[in-house]
């Protein structure tokens, strides 16, 4: 390599080349380094069925077609954005680490890497890139500069993300009121009003709160960008017992609008992120039962979800599919208790009589889901790739809710910046047939909206 280029060096991590298998075409025009052992490391967990085995294949088949394109591997391999790969397979590093840390850690022999790199390039930044936590600390002990993987960051800042809603204050809605044009008056209160030029505007399918003693979300139709008008539509109130689905009310405001987006069957998938005890799941499943056993809207129902444990895993569980999947889905099977009542004895009986189906999210590729309700419950703690597979399997006549929570990922290497929760909000909040809430207020009971406020 030539010490008088600009250009970074930069050392991977395993995990990074695991999490994402286009990590070799982010560094832009700076060069790579690949220690050995993370080949190695790579090598250990390729054979499963799992997405991180099939990660794995996918970088390796990329090594693959890198390395037999170049002609001499320690002239460095060209890569998409200007850079060069390069193989360290010395073992000169091991003199440099200190006598603690041993050689035996697979850890420390990527350190003992980015050690030697520096020791040989005075001149450059020599950056150590990990999504373990531990070893960058462990390195930046060792004077080694190191840095998160962020390229696989779907937003930089999370208070971007939508949330649905948007709550105008007094000022801002009298001046917009100036130029209100009202329309069908007498069926409901539907505006066309100008939006000021120093807001960006509403998404379609969202919700303006108006001040006042009495709160009122206005649903927003369409929009002329242009002019900046925006179609305000009324909401049907789901909060009063006339208007209960499957014996449900909406307890707060922000759950009569997840509910006025569950109700429209003109939306294709509607996401809800909501803290623990927000009714993302009750609401889900009382407008699935409503749609398809009353209205014959849809034929089935299926719940699907990330086989993540919450602490310590308890090892394999025996029996078919349906009752391996039975502990993973205790709160589909709670809140069906709620709805069902005395109907509710078993789990078989509940599932068979009201055309509700669990499935894997493994047997979820090559499958196509028609006139199904698809519930995807704990979405944090999708990949990306794993929620572009649900998203893409979705069939005619389907309607697909993602529900999630991005305080509780349990997923390694998966963050709220990064997961398929935050990818699917992001990449749908614009789209006409699709709609996003969050929900903020617990009302599981007085203990858990305590809870989610002080722990």
């Amino acid at each position: 390599m030539n010490n008088d280029l600009p250009r970074k060096i930069y050392i991977l991590d395993t995990n990074v080349i695991i999490h994402d298998p286009n990590a070799l075409q982010r560094f832009d025009e700076h060069d790579v380094i690949l220690p050995i052992v993370v080949l190695e490391e790579m090598d250990h967990v390729k054979k499963g069925l799992d997405e991180l085995a099939r990660n794995v294949r996918e970088a390796s088949r990329q090594l693959d077609e890198l390395s037999l394109a170049c002609e001499d591997l320690s002239k460095g391999c060209p890569l998409p954005g200007g850079g060069h790969l390069f193989f360290e397979l010395s073992n000169r590093s091991t003199e440099l680490l200190p006598d603690s840390l041993s050689m035996g850690s697979a850890d420390n022999r990527i350190i003992a890497v980015a050690m030697s790199m520096q020791k040989e390039h005075p001149n450059r930044h020599v950056i150590l890139v990990s999504k373990d936590i531990n070893l960058r600390i462990k390195a930046r002990a060792l004077g080694l500069r190191t840095e998160d993987y962020r390229s696989d960051r779907i937003v930089t800042d999370l208070s971007v993300l939508p949330s649905g809603k948007l709550r105008l204050d007094l000022n801002t809605w009298e001046t917009m009121a100036e130029s209100m044009e009202i329309l069908d008056h007498d069926h409901g209160n539907h505006f066309i009003i100008t939006w000021p030029n120093t807001m960006a505007l509403p998404y379609k399918n969202s919700f303006v709160i108006l001040p006042g003693d009495r709160e009122i979300a206005m649903r927003c139709g369409e929009i002329n960008a242009d002019e900046r008008r925006v179609h305000l539509l009324d909401t049907m109130s789901y909060r009063h017992e006339r208007h209960a689905v499957w014996g449900i009310q909406a307890r707060n405001l922000e759950q009569n609008m997840a509910m006025n987006l569950l109700m429209d069957a003109n939306l294709d998938l509607v996401a809800i992120m909501g803290l623990a005890g927000s009714g993302k799941t009750l609401l889900a499943l009382a407008a699935g039962l409503h749609q398809t056993l009353d209205m014959g809207t849809y034929e089935k129902i299926l719940v699907t979800r990330a086989t993540v444990p919450m602490g310590q895993d308890i090892g394999f569980l025996p029996g078919t599919e349906r009752e391996k999947l039975e502990p993973w889905m205790g709160a589909i099977t709670d809140n069906l208790s709620i709805l069902l009542g005395d109907e509710a004895q078993n789990i078989s009986d509940i599932l068979g009589q009201n055309r509700i189906e669990i499935a894997a999210l493994s047997y979820a590729r090559g499958r196509t889901f028609t006139k199904t309700w698809l519930i995807v419950d704990e979405a944090q703690n999708l990949t990306p790739h794993q929620m572009k597979t649900i998203v893409t399997r979705m069939g005619e006549d389907s309607k697909l809710i993602i529900l999630g929570n991005n305080a509780q990922i349990d997923t390694p290497y998966l963050t709220a910046h990064t997961n398929g929760l935050t990818q699917a909000v992001s990449a749908f909040a614009d789209w006409e047939h699709g709609g996003h809430i969050a929900l903020k207020a617990s009302e599981r009971s007085r203990l858990a909206a305590k809870a989610v406020e002080v722990l």
